[in-house]
This record gives C-alpha cells, structure tokens and sequence, in this order.
C-alpha cells in the first residue's frame, strides 16, 4: 500500500497531532473538519478480534459480506416511534471516558432534540436495543439500529468533538456518507488516480434514498476534498464549480436536519 501524504499546513498537521497523543480533546478548540478529524483518527486501526471491519473511514461492518449491501432503512434498520410520536433511542457511556469527555458525548446526543423527534436517553435493564458509546480504536458506528447492544466507536485519543460525534450518531440512525449518494456523479468528480492503493472502495456509489434533498457539500456526512489521497492532491472536485467549499462542516447543516425528519417523519 502506498504511503498516504496529507497536504494540511504544519500548523494545522501539528495541532491535530499534538490532540491525538493527548487523552483529552476539546470539541471547540481546533477548526478541522469531521472527516479529517476521523482519517487521522483511523488512518492507524488494527482490527482485533470480535472487533468490526471498518469501511469507508468510519462505517462499521460484521463482515465482507456486507461491502455491497443496500441501505438498510429499506430493511427496517430505523429505530422505532412511539405513540407520542418522539422516537427514544437508549445509550450507554462506558465509564472510562472522563465527566469532561461524557459532557462532549451528551452535547452532541442532545442537539438532536432541538430540531427533530430523535429522544437519546439512558439505556435501561428492560432495553432490548441499545447504544454503547464507547472507546475503541477510532471513530466509527454501524449504519442504522443493528438489534442489542450496538457499539457506536468515539475513541478518547482523537474523536471527542461534537461534529464528530454527531456524524457517528447519523451512521447509527441509518446515514451514508454524502460521497456516495446515488446521484453523486452529477456534483462531484472523483479523481481514483489520487486514492491512495486499495482505498477505492471508499468512493463506491450506494443505491441511497436522499429523502428528497439537494446533494450538500456543507454536510456533516461529507468529506474533505483530499480524503483518502495519496499526494495531497484532491480525491474529489466539486462540479461544475469546482471551489465550491467542500467537507468543512462543523456541524449538521440544515439539509441533514432536513433528511433526518424526513426519514422518521418527525
């Protein structure tokens, strides 16, 4: 495999550096985009055993099996409602994160409640699904409600920031990365000549529903321009302008609030 260059500055290279040797990070102190924040994180995982395999950057798998799979909300991956409309989803921080840490994972688990009828609340005994937050190797989560405990991956050596944790939150409500939406060819180009070797599967397209919104370069689910790149150069280009801003979100744009109602009629 090639080795992989980042053509972030020095300055920049050297902040997220100095934060993923450091056991605590804070969401509001660094300008990097979630995707970046997530490759760094996971450029290094070693998958060890009952652990599972990680597919583009940061989505979790069971097994290779899965690599072609459909999106799962046609296959009943979303959580359930309720009769008050609101739809509860039960988590659990494991205790090895710090009061500090859990207060970052609690910020992003509440900002939903302010526009949509997701409800994340703590898990119960009678639970028969549940998250569990917990700190693994990197950053990553299962696409969609998975059945009994389900790990959603927010490692304390580089993911505890409140985009980061939001996104991972997506993948488990049952979100794909914006990159590989089914009509992503009419806004973006993706240049495979720059991916790094044996990294291609991560621009394959997926038959997504989109729930009826305009593809969104400003997208917590969309990654930096040169994700994956093996130069520094760009692994995607924005068409037909191509200095559109891309994959710099620092939180859910209004299109992913949008498409989040939508799927669970909120």
């Amino acid at each position: 495999m090639s080795p992989q260059v980042s053509n972030m500055s020095p300055s920049r290279f050297s902040m997220l550096a100095l934060l993923l040797l450091s056991p605590y990070c804070w969401a509001e102190e660094v300008n990097l985009s979630v995707s970046e924040i997530i490759e760094e994180a996971n450029k290094n995982i070693v998958r060890r055993a009952g652990e599972p395999i990680v597919i583009e950057g940061d989505i979790a798998i069971d097994s290779e099996a899965e690599r072609n799979a459909d999106p799962c909300t046609s296959r009943g991956c979303m959580w359930g409602k309720y009769t008050d409309g609101k739809v509860y989803i039960p988590y659990y921080i494991a205790n090895h994160f710090s009061s500090r840490e859990k207060s970052i994972i609690t910020r992003g688990l509440e900002s939903f409640s302010s526009f949509s009828c997701i409800r994340f609340r703590p898990s119960r005994s009678t639970d028969r699904d549940w998250l569990s937050i917990e700190s693994k190797d990197g950053c990553w989560s299962f696409v969609g409600r998975r059945g009994g405990k389900q790990v959603v991956s927010l490692a304390r050596s580089g993911c505890l920031y409140h985009h980061t944790v939001q996104h991972e939150l997506l993948h488990a409500l049952g979100f794909n990365h914006e990159q590989t939406r089914s009509d992503r060819d009419n806004h973006i180009r993706v240049l495979l000549q720059n991916v790094v070797s044996g990294m291609e599967h991560n621009f394959r397209k997926i038959a997504t529903l989109n729930q009826g919104t305009p593809y969104d370069y400003g997208s917590v689910m969309q990654y930096f321009r040169t994700a994956f790149s093996k130069n520094g150069q760009p692994t995607m280009v924005p068409i037909p302008n191509a200095n559109v801003n891309l994959g710099n979100a620092r939180e859910m744009s209004a299109n992913d609030k949008k498409r989040l109602n939508t799927l669970y009629k909120c």
